[in-house]
């Protein structure tokens, strides 16, 4: 008689529990990274109630003081319309943040659902779903974007224009989530739950979707800057609703009124960096993950410490 020992997919699982504690920043990339988008978001959050109810600074007020440099009055100047610069800079701070986050979240999602989908069941429906991939891909992405902002220009807002961002750019972040997903399908946790009776979709949100969490999470962050770059970029073009005040309104206005060769600094180099920053703080976190997940990145950040 020959015995068989039950069936306990539990090696090589990952917990969301445990998927979420290696996410936290366990290096100083990844918290500084963090920090700084910490401070983005706590400026967002109650940046516009601060200049606007405590230091009575207005971003749409039209005053006398025009193209006035930065001063105890106004901390970064003025526009030629006698707008506060530092009143636009925290109001656009939140537009483009919450614009961002809304593509990078659809654009994040699509692909999760794709990828997730796709590679796991595999067959008809992998084929299905990679050729409809494959047709985003060979989209010219930015050009459809220009036409498609173009046309809802001032039809929802800055909000319509993240969502056409996010409905068409998440096929670069599907293909990678497949793969991932493709390798995880025939491990030991996968197959033994597929065994005990567990269904397609309970074994795709607690078996599988954990695993992804670092690379949805590093998908995200760029997803992120790539949506507030892309919004900002229109918003510079005149693309975008230029009636919502956020970081590009403020470089497309610096622009059509020639501050650079008005010596306004003040006006066009605070959204500039701004944007530079953030990018910069996402980029950060990208690389602690990478070096938490990677074990090649692991293991050569070992040998450098020693």
């Amino acid at each position: 008689m020959t015995l068989t020992a039950p069936i306990t997919p539990t090696a090589g699982r990952l917990t969301w529990r445990t998927a979420l504690r290696k996410l936290v920043p366990a290096n100083r990339k990844a918290r500084v990274g963090l920090a700084i988008i910490g401070v983005y978001v706590l400026v967002a959050a109650v940046g516009p109630w601060i200049v606007q109810s405590l230091m009575g600074l207005s971003p749409t007020e039209l005053t006398g003081a025009v193209l006035q440099p930065p001063s105890s009055a106004h901390p970064l100047g003025t526009t030629q319309d006698g707008t506060d610069v530092l009143a636009q800079l925290v109001v656009g701070t939140r537009t483009s943040l919450l614009v961002g986050a809304l593509a990078a979240v659809v654009s994040t999602t699509l692909s999760v659902a794709v990828g997730l989908i796709g590679g796991y069941y595999g067959g008809t429906v992998d084929s299905v779903l990679g050729a409809l991939t494959n047709a985003f891909l060979v989209l010219p992405g930015l050009p459809l974007v220009i036409i498609l902002a173009g046309y809802l220009r001032g039809r929802g807002g800055p909000f319509a224009v993240a969502l056409v961002i996010g409905l068409t750019g998440w096929a670069w972040g599907a293909r990678s989530k497949r793969v991932q997903t493709l390798s995880l399908r025939g491990r030991d946790f996968v197959v033994g739950a597929r065994l005990l009776g567990e269904s397609n979709l309970r074994i795709m949100l607690v078996e599988v979707l954990p695993n992804l969490l670092p690379v949805i999470s590093a998908t995200l962050m760029l997803s992120l800057v790539t949506s507030i770059l892309a919004v900002s970029g229109l918003d510079f073009l005149g693309i975008g609703d230029i009636n919502a005040v956020s970081w590009g309104t403020m470089l497309y206005f610096a622009q059509q009124r020639q501050a650079m060769v008005s010596g306004a600094w003040w006006w066009f180099v605070p959204p500039g960096i701004a944007i530079t920053v953030l990018g910069a703080a996402a980029g950060l976190v990208n690389f602690g993950i990478d070096e938490l997940t990677n074990p090649r990145l692991r293991g050569a950040r070992r040998k450098g410490a020693q």
